[in-house]
């Protein structure tokens, strides 16, 4: 499921916190009351550069209800859940959105990580071919693969904000870690698993002189990526493999079994961060990179005391997240239409909606011009519509530090891009 009104935290296999936030999905659903103009969505709320619609709410409804529905929640008892999710989902659609623009804003870059994930799913389901793989999520998930994608980088994203500007400041005792990996060792067992990476240098086609070329440059590689340079900068730059070379070479998991037995004797012995010498193959020379390697059996408390430190700095974590959320809401751009309430909103901070249609132009005449003084006003003192009139404006020589415009493709929507007028609506 891919919505959640409020935070919800969740470990996973590999170590990192799930910290999941609702992601909207745009949807037409409303009429107009015009003759001749049709609504085909009423924005709800503007976070500095992006919007959430009615349909974004309803599609957090939806989602939401069929979660609880499939937790046994029935009759009334699901009627309180959702009334108590209800009044908390435009609340964590702007806590999503501001999360993801504080994650642009500190230039983190997931795109590994999200690789990971979706490789970790492809295994899971058993599809090989990639187009067979992305039509399997279209039918599991009911969206398009793109779309998919899109929602676990928000999450991931969200996430490592979360880890970065929350977590990393929590601190456990050790002495609380032992404890509680004594106490829940059974949480720790693990299948052999292997994450590795790829380059391959290709020999079809080629002749004999071509393919010792080949060779060379297959170990010219090796040595550089032994020395330190980015292996899957190396990949994207020099893999000859289509499929993982976008993806800087990442692979699926792998558990004993899956692999050729010559590899496995390899991948399944050698330490995380192991390069492989350049390996034979029909088609050319494979590089091997182990990104991730888990033994079979009891994980050591060295390998899981990331993830029991995470565990215990969950009660911490809540009101801390919240305080985060506060202080980007009182720096953020945000507008709210009336009848749709924040539960989480900054003490103060004023987030009536705007609307300029409703606005009405000053007349004034030609002997009041004249008499008033001309005052020089500098452009950047100018108070932004929105923002406390007597907070600090950056001078000239001042950085633009402003949230960064939502690229296409990432999940939110920019306000100007979604309205042509400023009344608030979609309208077509």
């Amino acid at each position: 499921m891919w919505h959640t009104p409020d935070t919800r935290f969740l470990l996973g296999d590999n170590k990192a916190m799930r910290f999941s936030l609702c992601a909207g999905t745009f949807a037409l659903v409303s009429m107009a009351s015009a003759a001749d103009v049709h609504v085909v969505e009423e924005i709800v709320a503007k976070v500095n550069g992006d919007i959430i619609t009615r349909g974004d709410l309803e599609t957090v409804h939806r989602d939401r209800a069929a979660a609880l529905q499939g937790q046994g929640a029935t009759g009334a008892a699901l009627a309180k859940a959702m009334k108590e999710e209800d009044q908390n989902a435009l609340r964590g659609e702007i806590d999503r959105l501001l999360l993801i623009q504080h994650g642009k804003d500190l230039n983190i870059n997931i795109d590994s990580e999200v690789t990971k994930r979706i490789a970790e799913l492809q295994t899971a389901s058993g599809v090989a071919d990639p187009d067979k793989f992305h039509d399997w999520l279209h039918e599991k998930y009911g969206v398009p693969y793109e779309e998919i994608r899109q929602k676990i980088h928000d999450q991931i994203l969200t996430q490592r904000v979360i880890s970065q500007e929350v977590m990393s400041r929590i601190n456990v005792p050790h002495s609380e870690v032992e404890k509680f990996y004594a106490e829940h060792k059974a949480d720790f067992v693990r299948k052999e698993q292997v994450f590795l990476q790829e380059i391959l240098i290709s020999t079809e086609g080629k002749t004999p002189e071509q393919a010792a070329q080949a060779e060379k440059r297959a170990k010219d590689l090796v040595d550089r990526a032994r020395k330190g340079e980015k292996f899957v900068e190396l990949a994207k730059q020099y893999s000859d493999d289509p499929e993982s070379k976008s993806n800087g070479g990442e692979l699926p998991a792998y558990s004993k079994g899956m692999l050729r037995k010559d590899l496995e004797d390899i991948v399944f012995k050698q330490p995380k961060g192991y390069v492989t010498d350049p390996l034979k193959q029909p088609n050319g020379f494979l590089i091997l990179k182990i990104l991730e390697r888990y033994d079979a059996g009891q994980a050591p408390i060295e390998a899981v005391e990331n993830e029991i430190m995470e565990r215990l700095s969950m009660p911490q974590m809540q009101p801390k997240v919240r305080e985060l959320l506060t202080r980007l809401r009182e720096d953020a751009f945000l507008e709210i239409r009336s009848g749709y309430v924040d539960s989480g909103a900054a003490p103060g901070k004023n987030t009536a909606w705007q609307d300029p249609a409703q606005l009405r132009p000053e007349t004034i005449t030609k002997t009041e011009v004249a008499a008033r003084k001309h005052h020089k006003r500098l452009l950047w003192t100018v108070p932004i519509p929105g923002t406390d009139k007597n907070a600090n404006f950056p001078s000239a020589n001042t950085a633009d530090n402003s949230p960064a415009p939502s690229s296409p493709g990432s999940g939110s929507r920019t306000a100007s891009a979604a309205t042509p007028s400023s009344a608030g609506t979609a309208k077509q």
